[in-house]
């Protein structure tokens, strides 16, 4: 029996420092825990490397535009085939993309999973950790990654 596949939403590979969490904490984690990381940031990498090394002007903005839906469609593949998601809820609000992630996730009837380590509050009130549409889409909310990883076991166990 082949490891359920964990959908990776977050905003981490947009820093430096996001970029080193996901790979050095959050994606060995949820490996180490017998998951596939299905990874969006992984997956788009190469669209996005070939688009900025070209020079600025209308051959960079065709192919940035070609990456951005490119790497959506991906990232919706990914969606499809996970058993859950992982959704990073850190920032001053939950990403634009990753709402979008945990949405369509949730549609498809996909448990999402949110990790919210900001230690800033930024619900719409006391009851909530984060944006209250946002946070009902959600199957749990954790704040740090092990319990986040042991939500993960609970709802893909047979």
């Amino acid at each position: 029996m082949a490891a359920p596949g964990v959908y990776l939403a977050g905003p981490s590979g947009f820093t430096e420092s996001g970029r080193l969490w996901h790979a050095e904490v959050l994606r060995p984690a949820v490996e180490a825990a017998g998951f596939v990381a299905l990874d969006p940031w992984e997956a788009g990498a190469d669209l996005f490397d070939t688009a900025f090394a070209l020079a600025d002007g209308p051959e960079r903005l065709a192919a940035l535009a070609h990456a951005n839906r490119e790497a959506a469609r991906r990232n919706v593949d990914l969606i499809r085939l996970a058993a859950a998601v992982l959704a990073v809820l850190d920032g001053t609000d939950v990403d634009s993309g990753t709402a979008a992630e945990i949405g369509y996730a949730a549609a498809l009837g996909i448990p999402v999973v949110g990790l919210r380590t900001d230690l800033r509050v930024t619900g719409d009130n006391a009851a909530t950790i984060v944006n209250l549409q946002v946070e009902f889409f959600l199957t749990a909310v954790c704040t740090e990654v092990e319990p986040a990883i042991a939500e993960l076991r609970r709802l893909t166990s047979p």
